[in-house]
């Protein structure tokens, strides 16, 4: 993987956990916070959503769109900890 794709990953986290915690309003996590969680998110999109047989193909925009989806998952599942606690 080059700097460039390692750039490109970083930009769509970044923008997918932004979009993820607008949505999901309440768990905004920073700029750092929000870069993970759009990362890990498209992480989970990647595992469970193919499982599921949902499938995006496309561009930039279908993977911020998929790593969105993710995310909002992640937050989800971070809000159900939260409370059991």
């Amino acid at each position: 993987m080059g700097i460039e794709a390692l750039v490109i990953y970083l930009i769509i986290g970044a923008i997918a956990g932004w979009l993820a915690g607008v949505i999901y309003k309440g768990y905004g996590f920073g700029l750092i916070g929000n870069i993970v969680v759009g990362i890990v998110g498209a992480f989970l999109a990647g595992l469970i959503f193919p499982r599921l047989g949902l499938w995006i193909d496309g561009g930039i925009l279908a993977q911020i769109i998929w790593a969105t989806l993710g995310a909002i998952v992640l937050l989800f599942l971070i809000s159900l900890v939260r409370r059991a606690t």
